[in-house]
């Protein structure tokens, strides 16, 4: 089985999507369809789809948060970033800080 680890480095967000959208697509055809021919997912490729779906989170969060530091070095305010986020200014400012310790946290480990 792999890893959302594993995926992650072997796929970007658009082809982990991808894949994770296939199987989606699939698993739902054959729940809805199991007359068609449609064969529902074995547990490895559910497993591999729960991996992806990890794999697409930790992606977007990425894009997310450079999408914030962007918007910052841009002239934003931490007001306008939240709304953007449909949050407040607190609430994106400490996702922020938590991102950024994280990823400090993860350096150290490597």
């Amino acid at each position: 089985m792999a890893t959302p680890d594993e995926l992650e480095r072997q796929h970007t967000l658009i082809t982990a999507t991808r894949r994770y959208d296939d199987l989606r697509m699939r698993d739902a055809l054959a729940a809805v369809h199991p007359d068609d021919g449609g064969a529902a997912l074995s547990p490895a490729e559910m497993l591999e789809m729960l991996a992806l779906s990890e794999v697409v989170i930790r992606k977007a969060g990425y894009g997310r948060q450079a999408m914030v530091r962007s918007a910052r070095a841009a002239g934003a305010s931490w007001t306008q970033i939240g709304a953007a986020l449909g949050t407040s200014k607190q609430a994106a400012w400490e996702a922020h800080q938590r991102w950024i310790e994280e990823q400090a946290r993860q350096h150290e480990l490597s």
